[in-house]
């Protein structure tokens, strides 16, 4: 696929109270859950840190610092989708335990003339398992320097294609929308560990 995997691993970590991108859920790191999907799904995969993040070492990747500083999830998308060899990337956040490679080709493979593909779930629109052309660069930039952060927001620009996808669409290969799970605070970190128990998940 012609696409570029991005990984957000900014490294605050503020609800969990300590860095919980080497938090371990099953026998490897919430880091290593999403890179092992990532690498195996893409061809080019970016690990984006904040600026003032420790140094991260990511085997096969490209690690970048945010090209923003201080623009959370929104300054790192930015940053991938600047640094990347593809118009298109594919984004998540590193504390995604339960990606899949169906669902991430799903999300590319539904409309490559989209400007962004996202998912819109119960409690509102997921911007970090989506899909984004660099067409939507300029509008990003745009908001970082107003400090407009919220990502969804990018979806009611009017110069813009999006696809919005419901779970219908997409029930046949996650019914119980575990792509989209995130661990951001320690009962997240307790639920993914069970669930891992409970098997059968990858890793």
């Amino acid at each position: 696929m012609k696409v570029t995997g991005v990984v957000l691993a900014g490294g605050k970590s503020r609800r969990m109270g300590e860095d919980k991108r080497f938090l371990t859920v099953g026998t490897a790191t919430l880091l290593e859950r999403s890179l092992s999907v990532m690498k195996t799904a893409f061809d080019e995969v970016l690990v984006v840190i904040a600026q003032d993040s420790l140094p991260l070492q990511a085997e096969g990747c490209r690690v970048l610092r945010d090209a923003i500083a201080d623009c959370g999830s929104l300054g790192g998308l930015y940053t991938g989708l600047r640094a990347a060899t593809h118009d298109r990337i594919f984004v998540v956040a590193c504390d995604m335990p339960f990606l899949n490679h169906e669902m991430i080709r799903f999300f590319v493979e539904r409309d490559p003339s989209a400007d962004m593909v996202m998912a819109l779930l119960p409690d509102g629109l997921q911007p970090l398992h989506a899909v984004y052309h660099t067409r939507t660069l300029p509008v990003f930039e745009r908001m970082a320097h107003a400090r407009r952060l919220k990502i969804q927001d990018i979806v009611s620009d009017p110069a813009l294609r999006p696809v919005v996808l419901e779970p219908a669409a997409w029930r046949h290969l996650d019914p119980a929308n575990r792509s989209f799970q995130n661990v951001n605070t320690p009962d997240d970190l307790a639920a993914a560990r069970a669930a891992v128990k409970a098997g059968p998940v990858s890793l």
